[in-house]
């Protein structure tokens, strides 16, 4: 028999996502009859299938890894060990969280800066240590307030808010980037109401130990 699934918005729409950037073909989607789409174009990253299989695979049995990283902080690329623990999305690039032994920190690496692997060896760095991986933090959202009652109406719309006001849980070590992609990373009022649409709720005192990778 047919498996019909459930109405999902969400997985309709990512769906035709995945199929505007090139990532399924039409034969393989679900949707029965595909309407007229397309999608504001992004950058394809030169990302080497070789460093994702070394990173996946140093992540799967708990390996450190000695990489070639270009740190934009530096004119030349070196060689440094890192222990991945997990793979991180921003919305535009793929990263690995992993405990950099030549800093002695938890980064995000670029997958695409990682431009050549060689040296495997054991870690005994555990995920559980990456304080910033494992703590979430919530950033509650509300309309710009000099908006329109009609305009806070659609963007409350747009947010999903409930009373005005909407709550999106990250980990810390994701909420650079997501400050950024909801544009709270900068002052508020440096934008038109209509083009900032949202304001930050929470205290950036609640938010001021989060870090950015190399």
């Amino acid at each position: 028999a047919a498996q019909f699934l459930k109405p999902d918005a969400s997985r309709y729409l990512a769906q035709l996502r995945s199929l505007a950037d090139g990532l399924m073909d039409s034969k393989d989607a679900w949707i029965a009859e595909l309407p007229a789409y397309d999608a504001a174009p992004t950058p394809a990253r030169g990302m080497n299938p070789v460093t994702l299989r070394s990173v996946v695979g140093a992540i799967r049995r708990s390996e450190a890894i000695e990489v070639k990283y270009q740190s934009l902080s530096r004119p030349e690329p070196s060689w440094r060990w890192i222990a991945p623990h997990a793979i991180g999305f921003d919305g535009f690039r793929w990263h690995t969280r992993a405990f950099c032994k030549t800093d002695e920190t938890f980064k995000d690496f670029l997958l695409s800066r990682i431009l050549q692997t060689r040296g495997v060896q054991a870690s005994g760095t555990m995920d559980a240590a990456d304080a910033d991986w494992q703590e979430h933090v919530t950033l509650e959202i509300a309309p710009h307030p000099e908006l329109s009652e009609s305009q806070k109406k659609v963007i409350a719309l747009d947010y999903g808010m409930r009373d005005g006001k909407a709550k999106i849980k990250v980990r810390r070590a994701l909420l650079y980037y997501a400050l950024k992609r909801l544009g709270l990373d900068t002052d508020p009022g440096a934008r038109k109401p209509q083009d900032q649409q949202i304001i930050l709720l929470t205290p950036r005192t609640e938010l001021n130990r989060a870090e950015t990778g190399v």
